[in-house]
């Protein structure tokens, strides 16, 4: 915070530019740029939110960070703060991380204390306000501007974009919003410069990651290490393999939207081009592994499920896709003979609407997982066989 302060506001942005940091909520979008247009932007009062509605299942690095090291995410956002001109700030915290958010509201007041906060910040002149917010249980309040929509007390539904809300967000006004690890990697960019984070990692992929490791696996829990590991090396050097000793069948990495990946893809770098070459993506970090008594239809049948209960109902594929999406698959599975090949037709079509009709992420991705399982796994689609007449 100190050597941010001596920089100036440029230089900042720059430095976080140079250091190759990408969105590690899963957009994997540069932070640099997004800094940078705030603090192009023409406005009276600018803002800084942090998204820690760590929704997606087996994922954990921001709720351990929020328990363990509040401090540098505070410190995080408040650089940014200042590099793009904002004075108030807030930590849109999921509702089922009570503990997370009280450590978060304690912390917030010993900065404050400490002049890390408030209307002299180390006595800089500058000013930053910074308020922990509970969530309000949506899965796709996630999504920034369902984030957003929250944050200002109304429903969380997804906003459409553009503008985005690097030039009209919270409250209509410029917004940085990034994902809180983002935020807790600007501190050490900082302290050691962009070179040295930059050096980490391999090809776009720049820093380092904490890797959650869930599922069937032996030894769960979070490693972090520089991008391009490969997940043969993460299930097997630190999972340990699966808990059942049963071979791998199937990961799915990036949360509950991500696509299912075979035994054969072990050999992939943790890297964003390397996954989205082979149709997966890394979203937060999260690896959920499954051994070969897993049922591919029955996991994809709960991604449209998932997709079913969590919408926010704002557009019709996501809304209505989902839904009819759970049907479809339960016919696939109870079907037979050359209904399955309709059924499966069919599903196929409803992902192409949900892709590239849905408004967010949230229809977007859904289909990922049950593409991925349809494409993979296609013996677990077969349905009952058909009966001959003798």
């Amino acid at each position: 915070m100190k050597r941010a302060l001596g920089l100036g506001v440029e230089k900042i942005v720059q430095e976080v530019l140079d250091s190759g940091l990408r969105g590690r909520g899963g957009a994997a979008f540069p932070t640099g740029i997004k800094w940078k247009t705030v603090l192009g932007a023409k406005s009276g009062q600018k803002y800084v939110a942090c998204n820690a509605d760590e929704g997606d299942s087996g994922t954990f690095s921001d709720h351990m960070i929020m328990e363990g090291d509040p401090f540098v995410l505070i410190e995080g956002m408040t650089i940014a703060a200042v590099a793009v001109g904002a004075t108030r700030g807030y930590i849109y915290v999921r509702s089922e991380y009570p503990h997370a958010f009280a450590a978060l509201q304690k912390a917030i007041r010993v900065a404050e204390s400490a002049c890390y906060l408030g209307e002299n910040v180390l006595s800089s002149g500058k000013i930053f306000h910074l308020e922990a917010r509970l969530g309000a249980g949506s899965y796709v309040c996630g999504e920034e501007t369902a984030m957003l929509e929250s944050l200002e007390g109304k429903r969380g539904m997804v906003r459409a974009k553009p503008p985005l809300p690097a030039l009209s967000g919270l409250f209509g006004q410029p917004t940085v919003i990034n994902n809180l690890i983002s935020f807790a990697s600007v501190p050490i960019i900082l302290a050691r410069g962009a070179d040295f984070y930059k050096n980490y990692g391999v090809g776009r992929s720049r820093g380092t990651l904490p890797i959650q490791l869930a599922g069937n696996i032996k030894y769960g829990g979070l490693v972090e290490k520089a991008f391009g590991l490969t997940l043969r090396e993460l299930i097997e050097g630190f999972g340990g393999g699966t808990a059942s000793g049963r071979p791998v069948r199937a990961v799915q990495v990036g949360g509950p939207l991500g696509a299912y990946l075979t035994d054969k893809q072990l050999d992939t770098p943790m890297d964003y081009e390397a996954l989205a070459a082979i149709g997966g993506m890394l979203g937060h970090g999260s690896m959920a592994v499954f051994d070969d008594s897993v049922d591919m239809a029955r996991q994809a049948s709960y991604a449209m499920e998932f997709c079913a209960l969590e919408s926010c109902g704002k557009c019709t594929p996501c809304r209505i896709g989902s839904t009819r999406g759970v049907g479809v698959i339960d016919k696939i599975v109870a079907g037979s003979g050359s209904e399955v090949d309709k059924q499966i037709a069919f599903l196929r079509d409803l992902c192409n609407t949900m892709v590239n009709r849905s408004l967010c992420a949230m229809g977007n991705m859904t289909p990922y997982p049950v593409l991925s399982a349809l494409n993979h796994f296609p013996e677990d689609f077969k349905g009952i066989p058909v009966r001959s007449a003798a």
